[in-house]
């Protein structure tokens, strides 16, 4: 079933600063959107706002699946988000956080693949995840979002800490699975987006 997403002259402000206005956009499946501009300029917030994780000052949104108008309490269903400050449950091991993360949202391969899709040493499947390094964390965080079984992905800065090959493994997955979802995505990097066809917003227009 096709699934949308729109906003209508969104905008949000806090205090007296206004960080974007007059936010409209229709989001289709396939699409990958790229939201950029300098740090402090809205990027991140405008990415909560739409996932519903922070409020609007005024305007509205919309998540659509099929012609049905899903209500907001249902928003969090149909999408993954992936950023450097989300933090994971640390005590947890590999295998554990996997269970954790799929009591919420499944995955669309098997246990077992999606940790030869991290690519990390077996002794890592029992460690907390506390003694992962940055680049590993970021990893897991990452292949939660590209792997969930939703339409919508939320991207804020996908490859932060990552090496060259991490970056490869990134734009590999994300490859292969932009035709099914929506990509919103948050970067100043443009090898985070440069491989694929995009929508690129400049934020310093919303303003």
């Amino acid at each position: 079933m096709l699934f949308s997403l729109s906003t209508k002259e969104l905008s949000k402000k806090f205090a007296y600063e206004w960080i974007f206005r007059n936010f409209s956009q229709d989001f289709q499946l396939g699409g990958v959107y790229v939201f950029v501009g300098n740090n402090g300029s809205g990027k991140s917030t405008l990415l909560k706002v739409l996932a519903g994780m922070t409020a609007p000052t005024s305007g509205k949104i919309f998540y659509t699946r099929g012609k049905m108008l899903l209500p907001v309490d249902y928003w969090f269903r149909n999408l993954s988000y992936a950023a450097p400050y989300l933090e994971l449950i640390e005590e947890f091991s590999l295998v554990e956080s996997i269970d954790f993360h799929t009591q919420f949202k499944k995955l669309h391969i098997e246990k077992n693949l999606f940790i030869e899709e991290l690519g990390f040493v077996k002794s890592a499947q029992q460690k907390p995840i506390k003694y992962f390094s940055s680049g590993m964390k970021q990893k897991l965080k990452l292949a939660f979002t590209l792997f969930s079984d939703v339409p919508l992905l939320f991207l804020d800065e996908p490859t932060a800490n990552f090496d060259k090959n991490n970056l490869i493994w990134y734009q590999e997955k994300m490859l292969s699975r932009k035709k099914e979802t929506i990509v919103l995505l948050a970067s100043n990097l443009v090898e985070e987006y440069d491989f694929l066809e995009t929508k690129i917003f400049e934020m310093k227009n919303y303003k």
